[in-house]
């Protein structure tokens, strides 16, 4: 007995004194960051995979890969790759959001194994990919319309497009049939669960009830940490689900503003509200362009003119998450076809350089990181109405921005207090500037910051 309880104390202190050695060189858990932090300086890119290249495949698309990570853009928005419904289609092609199937991909495009491949590759370039998400409604060849119940309908029994909408070519989703809700949120898991993609854009949100989003939030959550982009521009939709929302006010100010109709000062007013309105940790996605525009309202340079530059700047450096919508970068000067085949020019990219630097600016300067992770902008009195100067500060970094909204010059007054090295000219810019010239932009800090 006593030679056991001795052999026992033998082996024991050896490793008491492992463990204790052990737990001294144990370095503390860190909690991994989640969103919407881990979001803090991202940019988003919007890939219409169609009419990307000439092929319009997956595959083709990877090929520009590489220059997207040297562009800099952190998020890959992949419009939907699924098939397209044939029955009711509008034009050659049909619309993206006229989904047939929603767990496989449109033969047209590739292959699920091309799609994977995609993600893998984006993930090694440290960027990660959110799947376009067609919620509201289906195809109207889609398996569900056999199924009593999972669709909206008519006093005939007739499967219905959803109500006030001329969207003629897709089928109303019913979301009070629980069954059909379980089966979309399934559908939703498949493609985390296969392709590992990191998040979704969220079409028309506001058409779905916001219970079910959460719903499905809180089974996303337990395959993964995901970003979550909501189409629409309320508040409510940052309760649960959603990290960000569209900043649909303030595009549609920046063009008010551009056509002579707003100026300066009421999208300051804007601003302001929008900030009020919406919760601190909410991101705003600002944009002057993505598909819907292009298609259906003109290209930047219809809206904008000579200033879409000077408007992209003012997108990138007011609270909120830039997006920058495929062949932004290469100038695209045409309205992308909606329904048919039409591929972007990419033989000259020349506001790559352009994008670029105001990315690295964005990504630098904690100032101008999104939501709550950046500092609010504190607009400055410049004495002119079509002049919008504001000054966001996080901590020691401290960012200034001037534009001329106009294509006129304008007179300026500047408060003494004014005095930073421009990023883009690396001028110095004083109170004693008093004129800007057309759509002139200055982006920059004080030296040593």
């Amino acid at each position: 007995m006593k030679f056991i309880n001795k052999l026992t104390l033998l082996i024991a202190v050896p490793l008491l004194c492992a463990c204790t050695a052990q737990t001294q060189n144990e370095q503390p858990i860190v909690e991994e960051i989640s969103y919407p932090e881990k979001a803090k300086d991202m940019v988003i890119y919007e890939v219409n995979i169609r009419q990307y290249t000439p092929e319009g495949t997956i595959n083709a698309f990877a090929s520009h890969l590489p220059r997207l990570q040297e562009l800099g853009v952190d998020i890959l928005w992949i419009m939907p790759i699924q098939p397209i419904g044939k029955e009711k289609r509008k034009g050659g092609l049909g619309s993206y959001y006229s989904i047939q199937n929603y767990t496989a991909v449109n033969v047209d495009y590739g292959s699920l194994e091309d799609f994977k491949s995609l993600v893998e590759e984006a993930h090694k370039g440290d960027m990660i990919v959110i799947l376009d998400w067609v919620a509201n409604h289906t195809a109207f060849d889609h398996p569900w319309t056999e199924i009593e119940g999972y669709h909206n309908t008519d006093s005939l029994g007739n499967v219905t497009w959803p109500e006030g909408t001329d969207w003629t070519d897709v089928a109303d989703l019913n979301y009070d049939n629980m069954e059909m809700q379980n089966e979309m949120i399934e559908a939703l898991r498949y493609w985390v669960r296969e392709a590992d993609i990191d998040g979704y854009r969220c079409d028309v949100a506001g058409f779905v009830p916001m219970e079910f989003w959460n719903r499905a939030k809180d089974s996303l959550d337990v395959d993964k940490d995901l970003f979550m982009l909501a189409e629409w521009d309320e508040p409510k939709m940052h309760e649960d689900a959603f990290h960000m929302t569209y900043g649909w006010g303030l595009h549609h100010y920046m063009n008010g503003v551009a056509k002579g109709e707003k100026n300066a000062d009421s999208l300051v007013a804007f601003v302001k509200q929008d900030l009020e309105r919406y919760p601190a940790d909410a991101i705003r996605m600002n944009f002057t362009t993505n598909h819907d525009e292009n298609s259906w309202n003109g290209t930047v340079f219809e809206r904008f003119g000579d200033g879409h530059m000077a408007y992209a700047v003012l997108a990138f450096t007011i609270q909120g998450m830039p997006l920058i919508y495929s062949g932004q970068e290469a100038g695209l000067d045409k309205r992308l076809a909606f329904f048919e085949k039409d591929t972007i020019d990419w033989s000259d990219v020349k506001f790559q350089d352009f994008y670029s630097k105001l990315i690295g600016i964005k990504r630098d300067n904690p100032a101008l990181h999104n939501g709550e992770f950046g500092g609010i902008p504190m607009f400055l009195e410049t004495g002119n109405p079509m002049v919008i100067a504001y000054t966001r500060q996080k901590e020691d970094n401290s960012v200034t921005t001037i534009i001329n909204l106009s294509d006129e010059a304008q007179e300026i007054s500047l408060p003494e207090s004014i005095s930073f090295v421009d990023f883009f000219s690396s001028e110095t810019v004083t109170s004693s500037m008093d004129e800007l010239p057309p759509f002139q932009y200055y982006v920059g800090s004080k030296q040593g910051e």
